[in-house]
């Protein structure tokens, strides 16, 4: 007679190592973004030498490098309004990929990549291509209503074509409550829920966020993803030398750009006195 079934209380996920600490060598990480400039394609490329617009990251990534950041993710943020994933031409993964290349190389730290919007599996494609460790996805499984539309979660595509590359080794941070956005298809689900959601498709990291670029992640939402997932926990906006470190009393890493940018503008370039100081809190942190 055959065993009888028994209910198990969760879902049994896969054991993975954290990937935080396997992609910066440490905890409490701190992840610098740069905000690249118009890539050619989008709405306002001026035409300017690919040359120019590397040269800009390349700088960022220099600026972030020498104020002590553990990695940088690269991100299209010059392309705004964004594109819908299937609407996302190859000239934007190709920039991306000579972009990210070229940071990795003169930073020398682990390099993550964002393609706006939501293009996991372009990501993919640069960061196969460019050498980097991760990518950010913004929305990895469930739907949600966007500024560009309704975007499906890319998790199966994305992971059958990550597969297909041999590229099981490039991480996938994965927003669980996505900014610029609302699950109003999902509104059933709680953010508790979300986070296993991710979790159950085969996500490496998880990361909390705020409503809209450099809006703070509030630390019952931080706390409530924590809470629903194994997974390494990361804040994904609005992080400052005034939060840092009640964050990472919860957080395995903080991405950061908004605030470390002159005058606290996502789009003016690094400001190494703002990086300084919001250093210093993050190692008095880690202390």
């Amino acid at each position: 007679m055959s065993e009888p079934l028994v209910a198990r209380a969760k879902p049994v996920f896969r054991t993975k190592p954290n990937a935080v600490e396997a992609i910066f060598g440490r905890r409490k990480a701190v992840i610098g973004v740069i905000h690249s400039l118009p890539l050619p394609g989008s709405p306002d490329y001026d035409g300017r030498d690919m040359e120019d617009v590397v040269a800009f990251a390349v700088t960022e990534a220099e600026r972030y490098r020498d104020g002590g950041v553990d990695g940088l993710i690269v991100e299209n943020h010059g392309d705004i309004p964004f594109a819908k994933p299937d609407r996302l031409g190859p000239e934007t993964a190709a920039c991306m990929a000579v972009m990210t290349d070229a940071v990795r190389r003169a930073s020398a730290l682990p390099v993550g990549v964002n393609v706006l919007a939501n293009g996991a599996v372009q990501a993919l494609a640069v960061a196969k291509a460019a050498g980097a460790a991760f990518i950010r996805v913004n929305q990895w499984s469930n739907a949600y209503v966007a500024n560009e539309g309704l975007i499906d979660g890319p998790a199966g595509d994305a992971a059958r074509y990550r597969s297909w590359l041999h590229a099981r080794t490039v991480r996938i941070f994965a927003d669980v409550h996505v900014k610029h956005g609302a699950h109003a298809i999902t509104a059933d689900r709680t953010i508790g829920e979300l986070a296993r959601d991710n979790e159950f498709f085969d996500a490496d990291v998880a990361i909390a966020t705020g409503q809209r670029t450099g809006d703070p992640t509030t630390m019952e939402e931080l706390r409530t993803v924590a809470a629903g997932t194994s997974l390494p926990v990361v804040v994904g906006s609005g992080v400052a030398p005034d939060n840092v470190g009640d964050m990472l009393t919860v957080a395995d890493a903080v991405i950061v750009a908004s605030w470390l940018k002159r005058d606290g503008v996502w789009w003016n370039p690094v400001d190494p006195d703002r990086l300084r100081l919001f250093m210093q809190r993050v190692e008095r942190a880690r202390g």
